[in-house]
């Protein structure tokens, strides 16, 4: 249901912008956003963001640097990277859910959707 995609190689100091397009329709307290798990690490939270409003998370290892936005008509959440460092080199995870609130945003289980990775890799 989720559709990933914008991912690829950049030297450090640049930038990429992934985008993630959901098949159904996203209303009310639908919230997406990334997931990202570097090599042989966890996964980590980076960004999400609510349809209505357009509320907005971030880690604190993105915050300043990355920008998630969507396009409700689109049902398109996307994500801008600038400034990448070589530390942001993993496989971004697209998510969703209807029904979370806040103080879950940030919890990969809270999430019933999962699009397939999508790898970034920024080299020094």
């Amino acid at each position: 249901q989720l559709q990933a995609c914008g991912g690829g190689a950049v030297q450090a100091g640049g930038s990429l912008r992934l985008s993630c397009t959901s098949s159904r329709r996203t209303t009310g307290r639908w919230v997406m956003g990334w997931f990202r798990q570097p090599p042989g690490r966890e996964r980590e939270f980076a960004a999400a963001i609510n349809w209505n409003g357009g509320n907005t998370d971030y880690a604190d290892s993105v915050k300043g640097r990355f920008t998630i936005s969507r396009d409700t008509a689109k049902n398109t959440v996307y994500l801008q990277m600038n400034s990448l460092k070589p530390e942001d080199t993993a496989v971004y995870y697209c998510v969703a859910d209807g029904t979370l609130i806040r103080s879950s945003w940030a919890m990969a289980t809270a999430y019933d959707y999962w699009g397939q990775g999508t790898l970034v890799t920024v080299s020094s």
